[in-house]
């Protein structure tokens, strides 16, 4: 099963301060882990809510609204991409991160299974099936 896991921002992520040297030491090491493992599909930090935008659907209307966004508890720091046997293995996996964000009143790590094409049942037919192989195939192409 794949899924992602997430990194929650804090207000010290939000306000740009970066990780200290011996945290950036044991993510590189903790990374090092999960790609030996062959769990590490990929994995990035984000930069502050600041940076980015959100678009705003409406019917037929789209609002840009610029960063930065004021619920950090609901914003995103960093994520991985994971290819795991279960939903344990991938807790066991998180437990063993280190703190991602120390200096914070605490830190919180979330993980979300990613839709697989049986979870449509029915309304995902073969066709809608073949287009998406297809699109699978051109993407990084």
């Amino acid at each position: 099963m794949k899924v992602m896991v997430i990194v929650k921002a804090t207000k010290e992520s939000e306000a740009g301060i970066p990780p200290s040297q011996e945290l950036l030491a044991a993510m590189m090491a903790y990374n090092e882990e999960l790609i030996k493992a062959g769990i590490m599909l990929s994995g990035d930090g984000l930069r502050a809510s600041s940076k980015g935008v959100r678009v705003r659907f409406n019917g037929k209307n789209r609002e840009v609204i610029d960063g930065p966004f004021a619920e950090t508890k609901e914003l995103i720091a960093g994520y991985w991409i994971w290819q795991v046997k279960s939903m344990e293995e991938a807790i066991e996996w998180v437990k063993r991160c280190p703190d991602p964000m120390p200096d914070s009143d605490g830190s919180e790590i979330e993980i979300r299974q990613f839709v697989e094409p049986e979870d449509f049942g029915e309304n995902f037919t073969p066709e809608l099936r073949a287009q998406e192989e297809c699109l699978r195939g051109q993407v990084g192409s």
